[in-house]
């Protein structure tokens, strides 16, 4: 199993957090991971697609923390974060698992970062679901 992470820096101190677990998570799962780090979340998609397109992975996962400031960019790097990886998803046929946390507070993003690890697993389900569809579509010809 082929791994690609996009992990965001921005809130570095959460973020490296949600990343760790996430590589554990990984190696326990015994799955490769290739990690890539961005500035922000709203750079994560196009790597992502730069990922999906290269053909190197099984499933993708996008990692960061946006955490509510006092201006309306919150909304705005929340929701656009996650369309851009719906998109690429959609686009690319490729499972990719979200853990971009979009939380009010630092201690709600502490509380979840596990989401990290979850992510992981999603995205190895994902891949597997999508080799026995594409196996048993071969097998029905």
């Amino acid at each position: 199993m082929r791994l690609g992470i996009v992990a965001s820096r921005f809130n570095e101190a959460l973020a490296s957090k949600l990343l760790e677990r996430a590589r554990h998570e990984a190696r326990k799962l015994g799955a490769e991971a290739a990690v890539v780090s961005v500035p922000g979340a709203l750079e994560i998609p196009v790597v992502l697609q730069w990922m999906a397109q290269s053909g190197r992975f099984d499933a993708l996962v996008a990692i960061g923390a946006v955490i509510r400031g006092e201006t309306h960019h919150f909304e705005i790097v929340a929701n656009e974060s996650a369309r851009g990886v719906m998109e690429v998803a959609l686009e690319c046929g490729l499972p990719i698992a979200n853990g971009i946390l979009t939380t009010e507070d630092e201690a709600q993003a502490e509380a979840r970062l596990e989401k990290g690890a979850e992510a992981v697993r999603v995205a190895v389900e994902m891949a597997k679901l999508r080799a026995t569809l594409s196996k048993q579509s071969h097998e029905d010809r």
